[in-house]
């Protein structure tokens, strides 16, 4: 008992300098599971854009196929590819920047595709439709890496808040993270004609 009031305070203080330490070691290992979701949804997008060339070049092949909806593609590829963020600056502002550029790539290889239907050869085309499939495949791998992103970062962002965490966080220099959002427009359903 004597060595409890002697030294009590210090034990208390050693205890809640480990716990600290603790929450934030936590913290930096979400924070790491942030990271590695991101890195995979750039792979992913990576792969997409690998494609995009190929996807061209064979569509390139059928003479009388519009230019411009070629040169929308490659321009659109050219800047989905120059918007890049760092791991460690994954603010809501980035992200955005980064969906609206892969978005306008989206946009154009969305009418491409359309456009392709009305040329029997080129749907006809074993390289056009592998092409085709790999590309739908990687969209399916995008939307999973973007899932598993935001569930990362919702993770780390639960980890950052509340007493005492958001002080452990904030001298830590945690900051909250943004998620991917869906698309403007998204929440409407397409108009089909007829």
């Amino acid at each position: 008992m004597e060595i409890l009031k002697k030294y009590g305070i210090w034990i208390f203080l050693g205890l809640l300098v480990i716990w600290g330490i603790s929450l934030y070691n936590g913290m930096a290992r979400k924070d790491q599971s942030v990271k590695q979701a991101w890195g995979d949804v750039e792979s992913d997008y990576q792969r997409r854009n690998d494609l995009i060339p190929n996807l061209v070049n064979t569509v390139k092949g059928y003479a009388d196929f519009e230019q411009e909806t070629l040169t929308k593609v490659v321009e659109a590829r050219a800047s989905a590819t120059q918007v890049k963020i760092d791991a460690s600056n994954l603010t809501p502002e980035n992200l955005q920047a980064f969906q609206q550029a892969q978005g306008g790539l989206n946009s154009a290889l969305g009418r491409l595709l359309a456009v392709a239907e009305n040329y029997p050869d080129l749907k006809a085309n074993q390289n056009f439709l592998d092409l085709q499939a790999q590309l739908e495949g990687t969209e399916n791998r995008i939307s999973v890496s973007r899932k598993r992103f935001n569930d990362a970062v919702g993770d780390y962002n639960r980890a950052i808040v509340g007493f005492p965490r958001g002080l452990i966080a904030s001298i830590g220099g945690h900051t909250e993270k943004g998620y991917f959002k869906a698309e403007e427009g998204a929440d409407k359903a397409p108009e089909v004609k007829f």
